[in-house]
């Protein structure tokens, strides 16, 4: 009988990781404390999505969220998780989630100077079926003195100080994006530790895979739907590009980052500028462009 591998006992973990980055920053621990407090309300998330069927956390919770989008059981749950893990880390000032309508501004005495930005469960519209989901984050520092507002979470993504994505499939895998790079860690139930399994990873500069929802197609700008024939019609001889679109952005985005590709979420003639998260004023804002676009004959 071949010998069983030994035990690993110098692992990398993600609570390694993040305390070593820090020790390298020569930091305060705030950032250390507020990922591995996120860390833990993933593990708390991921401990859920894989007990749903059997807890009857499937199906809708009865509302629906500030996109317009139908609230799940799950939703509330994750929500619940990762608001309080973070409150108690004592390293944030401000949160926003997509499933409240106005920002979260920590009590005094719990705060620190973080603000998280987040989607405690993205695709949750596929949770029923069983298709991958995940949880996505941007955190960034307040620049302002005074009140925390949710002011301070406008800022743009080049100022992010870590940002990335929890996905819930056949593991569950966590990736963080820093100034170190893009790391990528696998949760082993077996010891509860998110685990290194690649290190600075690069997305192929080619892949051949295209990924959108081509139901929306006939509401494209024309250039999207012509580069789309070229990628399924190449004119140059060369291999057609496959199509995979699963409707969770965790999935398709990780997907992407693993097999290359190009990942489109195009604006359309109901949303010219785009499907961007927002207040329902600003919904309805865009809904009357909308109607102003159909009109126009200068179009996109």
């Amino acid at each position: 009988m071949a010998d069983r591998a030994p035990f690993e006992t110098d692992i990398s973990t993600l609570t390694r990781f993040v305390m070593e980055e820090g020790r390298k920053a020569r930091g305060t621990g705030e950032l250390t404390q507020l990922l591995n407090s996120l860390c833990t309300a993933i593990k708390a998330i991921s401990s859920a999505v894989r007990q749903a069927g059997i807890a009857q956390l499937y199906g809708i919770a009865g509302s629906t969220n500030v996109t317009g989008d139908q609230v799940k059981k799950l939703d509330i749950l994750s929500n619940n998780f990762v608001i309080n893990m973070l409150k108690s880390s004592y390293s944030t000032c401000v949160l926003v989630s997509e499933e409240d309508s106005d920002a979260i501004i920590i009590e005094p005495d719990k705060r620190g100077k973080y603000v998280v930005c987040f989607d405690p469960l993205d695709g949750s519209s596929n949770i029923d079926c069983l298709v991958s989901i995940g949880t996505i984050f941007g955190i960034y520092r307040k620049k302002t003195a005074g009140e925390p507002s949710e002011k301070d979470a406008l800022q743009p993504g080049r100022d992010l100080v870590a940002a990335g994505y929890a996905l819930y499939g056949s593991a569950t895998m966590l990736v963080l994006a820093m100034d170190c790079g893009v790391n990528c860690f696998m949760l082993d139930p077996s010891i509860g530790e998110f685990i290194m399994v690649d290190k600075d990873v690069k997305i192929k500069k080619k892949g051949n895979i295209y990924s959108i929802n081509e139901g929306y197609a006939k509401d494209f700008d024309p250039a999207i739907n012509e580069y789309i024939q070229r990628k399924k019609f190449p004119q140059d001889g060369s291999a057609p590009f496959g199509a995979r679109y699963v409707g969770s952005m965790v999935a398709d985005v990780h997907r992407t980052l693993v097999y290359g590709g190009i990942f489109l979420y195009p604006a359309n003639k109901k949303s010219p500028k785009g499907k961007v998260r927002s207040s329902p004023k600003d919904e309805r804002e865009r809904e009357r462009e909308a109607v102003g676009f159909v009109s126009s004959p200068r179009g996109i």
